[in-house]
């Protein structure tokens, strides 16, 4: 048994796939045609970290509902961890790709931790070796 994915809900798809790909170098799995249970036309869009595991199911908000979920699906927690091997070189180009730190590095006892928003403006720990 194994987390397949998790969704995160998206203003729009293309910027987040942008984002997770380009920035972050998640790879782009599936990006296919779907509709909604009422006949909308939407997509079903995962991305994964190079290694593999656990995907982003990038979702676009439906509805106003849903809207106010995007960037504050875990109500202003850190809900997402990016754990690197390479701690220095993931921040660094991630800094000059633009990302928001919210944070900076700091070494906690499980390693080095550095806090980010994603696009929609959740929130994330970059995390690393010590």
């Amino acid at each position: 048994m194994r987390l397949d994915l998790v969704t995160l809900v998206v203003a729009e798809y293309d910027p987040a796939v942008v984002f997770f790909t380009e920035v972050l170098g998640f790879a782009l799995v599936e990006d296919t045609p779907s509709r909604t249970d009422d006949g909308r036309p939407k997509r079903w869009v995962v991305v994964r970290p190079p290694a593999g595991g656990t995907g982003l199911l990038l979702a676009r908000a439906d509805g106003e509902h849903q809207a106010g979920a995007v960037g504050d699906q875990t109500h202003g927690r850190v809900g997402f961890f990016l754990r690197v091997d390479d701690f220095d070189a993931h921040y660094r180009r991630m800094v000059a790709a633009g990302v928001e730190f919210v944070r900076p590095p700091r070494t906690e006892p499980h390693g080095r931790v550095a806090v980010f928003r994603d696009i929609a403006g959740n929130l994330w720990d970059l995390l690393g070796p010590a």
